[in-house]
């Protein structure tokens, strides 16, 4: 039961990142219509590579906190905090929005940079998905979270970018903005899922 839940969490927030507009997924799209569906694809797989350092820290700093329950309560309440930001950069997403950007050559590594540089997997990890993997107590259930989260974080804008190979309207049509509206409310659920649980160790 704890091994579902950890993948449907996991898979809710890997697509909320994955198709919310920001600078990774402009460059995949930049990529795309530049070069290619493949180069658009390399730019998307590039937090499988620049992320497994922010996991290993974020693992590390939170098993550690977790012995000061305030304090994890603290990072919970930041993540909830985080994750309706989440919501709202959904919420607020308009046709067209994802495809902003400049393109460059040599995709992984300018995609492997701006994710290293990007501040969003460092808030992400340190708030939400370290504090969920260290919770969820048995190991099954932190590695459901992460294949999950990076199998649907990688897969939407690998996904995306076949998309605009292939129909380059639909990042400008109603069923973008319709999947982020649906996304979003999925993350308020989970940000009020981390607030009782920030309340719960606070106690």
């Amino acid at each position: 039961m704890r091994v579902v839940a950890s993948l449907t969490a996991g898979a809710v927030l890997g697509l909320s990142a994955g198709i919310v507009p920001g600078p990774l997924l402009a460059l995949v799209i930049s990529q795309t219509l530049k070069y290619s569906v493949k180069e658009g694809m390399k730019v998307a797989a590039a937090p499988l590579i620049t992320d497994v350092p922010i996991i290993g820290v974020s693992l590390f700093v939170v098993s550690e906190l977790s012995r000061m329950e305030p304090l994890l309560g603290i990072v919970s309440l930041l993540g909830g905090l985080y994750v309706l930001y989440m919501a709202y950069e959904g919420f607020s997403a308009r046709p067209g929005d994802a495809g902003s950007g400049q393109g460059a050559a040599h995709s992984f590594t300018k995609g492997a940079l701006i994710n290293a540089l990007n501040p969003h997997p460092y808030l992400f990890w340190i708030t939400v998905g370290a504090p969920f993997v260290v919770q969820g107590g048995a190991a099954g259930s932190g590695v459901a979270f992460v294949m999950s989260f990076y199998g649907l974080l990688v897969g939407s804008k690998v996904t995306l970018a076949w998309v605009v190979g292939k129909s380059r309207g639909f990042l400008t049509s109603r069923a973008y903005v319709v999947a982020m509206r649906l996304l979003a409310v999925l993350l308020v659920f989970f940000a009020l899922m981390l607030f009782a649980n920030a309340l719960s160790l606070l106690r």
